[in-house]
């Protein structure tokens, strides 16, 4: 129990009232305006909500403080949402701890607020970086204090838009399959969102047992005493280096294609309310310009990450390293044949980073021949080009898909990409902590507009049937025409 007198920590539950009495004073959450819909007897959502994590969060809380009612459905199990208690290995966020992420505005929903109340003020100056898992914590207070409507241990097997204004969800969850029906799907499903991990094509030579993508659920214990290999220099290399060595891992070779590794994080240092507002309405080319500039510079692995491997003596950086080829010996060892020479290892990890891979997500499949991907809408300059951004849907306002060829898949607008893959259209404000609350408000308030302007008649229709008055009528009495005259 923490000795608030000592700590200047107020508890959660006085933070919670704190909270609930800002949304009181706000109104909010909003009166529900859309109306009721059915098809064939069955209700329909307003919105669904593919992914229970912070982006999903956020969006659900911003459809709701708009009136918008909508469900979120989550393949996980409660509280493990996203990647922070499952996949991801860093020790510490690379965000500073003053981002208010998905706080939407409010000051004691922030990650400080939750923290204070809690630890203090003293605490909380002392603190660098925000913990990984307790980031996760404050996710899961997050969405009990919002008391979000999350199904958790539901998985989509299928998206399907129709020419009748809803979207078809098809569900598996421990109950069995099922089938809901939504005005609007959203896809708040991560940096895999629309794909999964990249591989080299070099993973093919490889037996299954011996390569992981840093992404991958793995056992790090197993590499107890093992040579193990990771095939990268970002920070999810770093993480997964670090994991191994502190597994206990005999050594750990970083083999990194760039002979220095970037130092500037140059997404960092282009971050603006300029640019996260302006970025939607820049022309294609200057979109397109911005983003290659990024992805090429790379974003550096934190300073803490690397330090955490470089203080193993059996850690090696092996900057300037190509794999050309990887064989397996018949001892089972891997041989790996690069520019500078042989190297035997006995694990092999992928820090590749994510791509946009329809085939790798079998729900999306009625789907993913439709989009619009920007390669089919841009072609930039030579020395321009860029694989990632090419395959990256090209998106409207709202984040909704677009159709390739007019027609060919009907209501497939009605589908929103609030993932990573929005990067290219809208910028970095579909999952990064930094701006994830302005794009949370972006697509709830053009969601709200694009309802109403669907159901207009029904609302002129209920303009004329209110007739609620202002005035009883009493309030004054009617003057006779002539004014009386005046006294000279």
């Amino acid at each position: 129990m923490l000795n608030t007198e000592t700590t200047g920590a107020i508890g959660l539950a006085a933070l919670e009232a704190r909270l609930r009495q800002d949304i009181e004073w706000l109104a909010l959450p909003g009166k529900s305006w859309t109306p009721k819909v059915e098809r064939d007897g069955a209700p329909v959502i307003d919105v669904a909500i593919i992914g229970g994590g912070q982006a999903g969060m956020a969006a659900s809380v911003a459809l709701t403080h708009l009136g918008i009612p909508n469900v979120i459905y989550d393949q996980s199990p409660k509280d493990f949402e996203g990647p922070w208690a499952t996949t991801a290995r860093m020790e510490t966020l690379r965000s500073p701890k003053t981002l208010t992420g998905p706080a939407l505005g409010f000051s004691t929903l922030t990650f400080r607020a939750w923290f204070e109340a809690q630890f203090g003020l003293a605490a909380w100056d002392a603190l660098d970086k925000i913990p990984r898992l307790q980031w996760m914590d404050y996710l899961r207070w997050f969405r009990r204090v919002m008391d979000l409507d999350v199904r958790n241990e539901h998985r989509v097997l299928a998206v399907l838009p129709r020419a009748d204004g809803v979207v078809e969800l098809k569900l598996q969850s421990p109950q069995g399959e099922s089938a809901v029906l939504a005005r609007r799907v959203v896809l708040a499903t991560g940096r895999d969102g629309l794909g999964g991990a990249y591989l080299p094509p070099l993973v093919e030579q490889l037996p299954r047992d011996r390569w992981a993508h840093s992404s991958d659920v793995y056992d790090y214990a197993q590499l107890k005493g093992k040579r193990v290999g990771v095939v990268g220099g970002g920070s999810s290399a770093m993480d997964s280096a670090a994991t191994a060595l502190e597994q206990g891992a005999a050594r750990v070779d970083l083999l990194i294609r760039r002979k220095e590794l970037p130092r500037i994080n140059k997404g960092k240092g282009s971050g603006s309310p300029g640019l996260v507002n302006g970025h939607q309405h820049l022309p294609d080319a200057w979109k397109w310009r911005i983003r290659h500039y990024v992805n090429l510079q790379q974003v550096p692995p934190p300073s803490g990450s690397t330090r955490r491997v470089s203080r193993f003596s059996n850690a090696r950086f092996l900057l300037g390293t190509a794999i050309d080829s990887v064989a397996v010996k018949d001892d089972g060892a891997l041989l790996l044949q690069t520019n500078r020479g042989p190297l035997e290892l006995d694990f092999l990890f992928f820090s590749t980073g994510f791509q946009v891979n329809w085939g790798a997500r079998p729900e999306f499949a009625a789907i993913a021949p439709h989009i619009l991907a920007w390669g089919d809408r841009y072609t930039p300059p030579a020395g321009e080009e860029d694989a990632e951004l090419r395959d990256m849907p090209y998106l409207g306002p709202v984040f909704e898909f677009q159709q390739k060829t007019p027609g060919a898949l009907p209501g497939l607008e009605r589908v929103h990409c609030f993932c990573y893959p929005a990067t290219a259209s809208h910028g970095t404000v579909s999952g990064d902590i930094p701006a994830i609350s302005d794009g949370a408000y972006r697509l709830a308030q053009g969601i709200a507009s694009l309802m109403y302007g669907e159901d207009v008649e029904y609302h002129y229709r209920n303009i004329e049937a209110y007739e609620e008055p202002e005035l009883a009528g009493d309030e004054w009495t009617p003057s006779p025409w002539e004014l009386p005259e005046l006294p000279r």
